[in-house]
């Protein structure tokens, strides 16, 4: 499951259970089987990185609605020991890629205001 999967089902629990509000607005989507199921559009949620780089500041002293384990990508340079054609050792430079689950934070956007410039 994606991040975007990930957030979008958590947005839909937090809306049932009154946590932040519907927009009012539907979507639909077609699911792999070619049936099609409609849901009302949740108010946003985001992390801080997020709504900072989106221009807003999460307002003094607000706690997160929500913490959501999502995916996380992380690639860290360095060099592997490998052989050659004439079976010599030979360090090849390559990066150490990984995906892993992580805690995130999430704010609607009641609790952010946009940065001043």
């Amino acid at each position: 499951m994606t991040n975007n999967q990930i957030i979008a089902n958590a947005s839909q629990e937090l809306a049932e259970n009154g946590i932040i509000n519907y927009t009012g607005r539907t979507f639909k989507i077609t699911l792999k089987d070619g049936s099609v199921e409609e849901y009302k559009e949740t108010e946003p949620i985001h992390t801080y990185q997020i709504w900072k780089a989106k221009g807003y500041q999460v307002k003094r002293g607000e706690k997160s609605i929500a913490t959501i384990r999502i995916w996380k990508f992380t690639s860290k340079p360095g060099t592997i020991k490998a052989k050659n054609d004439k079976g010599e050792d030979v360090e090849i430079e390559a990066n150490d890629d990984r995906m892993f689950m992580k805690d995130a934070y999430f704010f609607k956007s009641s609790q952010v205001e946009k940065i001043e410039k």
